[in-house]
């Protein structure tokens, strides 16, 4: 999390998303750490602790608005009825400027989390996700997006084909894309999710360095086992292994 900034701020819409759900189905999703559990974020043995600091212990909610405002930065939830369906966006106060180039790390999450947010109740309502994730820079100049092909995804709502990393077919829809992601539907995975994301190079990490989620649903054990040993073997031949926002 950032700290606030004391400056004037203008309103920046971060993420908007239509999701196809009732907004107060949608709020119970933002307000429930069991909820929020199925598409914050990805599996890790801290996902609880960070959930309850984030949007429990250091978060207001207006009921009424539907608004989530979060301790000690400038970042809200919003979720806007739409019918049966809803807008959910997450705004940022912040001085006024051009964003077009910067790549923000809290940014690029609430990117990704909201179209996650949006790909559980629009395709697997009340279903348990099981994810798996990787982070760190490559070990040669190309990173995943353009490693797995979907540089050059079309736009979203195609479908799409080609062999996936270690798989070596895959299929599905394209969820999303946004300048530094973009998200993909996988049909092997029970109708996941893998979503991909590159920054661009940085004087710490002149290759950049990318962030993989790859949501799954109703795999059995040995097939969920299968597929972490896949992309594990997977990536290791290709990028290190670095924690978001670690050395």
């Amino acid at each position: 999390m950032t700290e606030a900034t004391d400056q004037p701020g203008e309103d920046h819409v971060l993420v908007e998303v239509t999701v196809p759900a009732p907004a107060d189905a949608v709020w119970a999703a933002l307000r429930d750490p069991r909820k929020i559990s199925q598409w914050f974020g990805w599996d890790a043995d801290g996902l609880k602790d960070e959930i309850d600091f984030i949007f429990v212990t250091h978060a207001s909610a207006d009921e009424a608005k539907r608004v989530v405002t979060f301790e000690g930065v400038n970042d809200r939830y919003e979720v806007e009825a739409r019918g049966s369906s809803c807008l959910v966006r997450v705004v940022r106060s912040a001085p006024a400027g051009d964003w077009s180039d910067v790549f923000d790390g809290m940014i690029e999450g609430w990117i990704s989390f909201t179209w996650q947010l949006a790909f559980a109740f629009a395709r697997h309502r009340g279903e348990v996700r099981r994810t798996l994730f990787f982070s760190g820079p490559p070990r040669e100049d190309r990173l995943a997006l353009s490693l797995l092909g979907l540089d050059a995804a079309p736009a979203p709502g195609a479908p799409w084909s080609l062999p996936l990393g270690p798989e070596a077919r895959g299929s599905g829809e394209v969820w999303f894309i946004a300048r530094h992601q973009t998200g993909v539907s996988v049909d092997a995975w029970g109708d996941g999710l893998l979503v991909v994301v590159d920054q661009p190079p940085t004087e710490k990490h002149p290759r950049g360095t990318t962030m993989l989620t790859l949501t799954t649903y109703g795999l059995s054990d040995a097939a969920f086992a299968a597929l972490e040993a896949r992309w594990q073997a997977w990536w290791d031949q290709r990028f290190e292994t670095v924690g978001p926002g670690c050395d």
